[in-house]
């Protein structure tokens, strides 16, 4: 792990932030990072959301801190100020592939759209206690994450012609690597931030789409140089980000390959680790 020098206070630096176990803890967002996003934005700088999370998994909760934009859907989806920078969705070819086999193997998950999110019907009792059973877990013992989910769930029963950009596999009798391979061309998998991986969980997403796509997108926009941005990640889809910004930060406890690409380790959220590392960073 590198450390790169803290710039002027003076230039603009566009700050992007992962949301499970980084901005949030079991989707809910402690005090102190509230704060340090209206703080290091009162201080001119850009800070966006950059998530795997679909918009339609963003509730009023999470955004309440007020942010510039946001990367959604881990790179398929950008806006800054309202304005839609990208929006990219399964091709019909690949989302039939992918709705048939995952169909085949009867898995639990969700398409993942902007404005909604889709399972299938026979399927939405599995996973409504897969995700409640997830955020009970959380350190308070309250369920409150499992709202921004399960509230734009729909039951849809044609979901090969519904368009999503991602799907998050939350249960599966069989390895996600497995089902990757059956699915073929054109698609990627990475370990799912919510579901446990000893039920074959994962999420599957257009080979070749990163968040760093998004971040790319948004400072081309904003006319912020490379060098100029901080990313703060804990998840295996936060490894193009990390590596693409000017200073990547990763959360303590993060993949070994996410350590191994960051220039600073900052606290978890129930730790309020961002507050010290925007400090650190002269953003605050």
């Amino acid at each position: 792990m590198s450390t790169k020098p803290v710039t002027s206070t003076a230039t603009v630096r566009a700050i992007f932030l992962d949301v499970d176990g980084t901005y949030a803890d079991y989707g809910v967002v402690p005090d102190g990072h509230v704060r340090a996003v209206r703080a290091a934005r009162s201080a001119g700088h850009k800070v966006l959301l950059c998530t795997g999370r679909p918009v339609s998994m963003l509730p009023r909760s999470i955004l309440a801190a007020g942010f510039d934009g946001l990367v959604a859907s881990a790179g398929a989806y950008a806006e800054v100020d309202g304005e839609v920078l990208l929006d990219r969705r399964f091709p019909a070819d690949l989302a039939a592939r992918t709705v048939a086999v995952l169909d085949g193997h009867e898995a639990v998950y969700i398409l993942e759209a902007q404005d909604s999110l889709h399972v299938a019907p026979e399927a939405e009792p599995r996973l409504r206690a897969i995700i409640e059973e997830h955020f009970r877990r959380a350190p308070d013992g309250h369920s409150r994450g499992s709202s921004a989910i399960l509230g734009s769930v729909r039951a849809t029963t044609n979901r090969a012609a519904t368009a999503f950009a991602k799907i998050s596999v939350f249960e599966a009798p069989v390895p996600m690597e497995r089902i990757a391979r059956e699915i073929g061309v054109g698609i990627a998998v990475v370990a799912n931030s919510i579901a446990n991986e000893g039920r074959h969980a994962g999420e599957l997403y257009q080979r070749g789409i990163s968040k760093a796509d998004g971040v790319a997108a948004v400072i081309a926009r904003l006319g912020i140089e490379q060098e100029n941005t901080v990313a703060v990640g804990d998840g295996q889809n936060d490894l193009e980000m990390i590596a693409f910004a000017g200073v990547g930060i990763a959360i303590e406890g993060s993949p070994p390959e996410l350590l191994a690409l960051a220039d600073r380790v900052a606290a978890p959220p129930h730790r309020e680790g961002l507050v010290a590392a925007f400090a650190d960073l002269g953003l605050i």
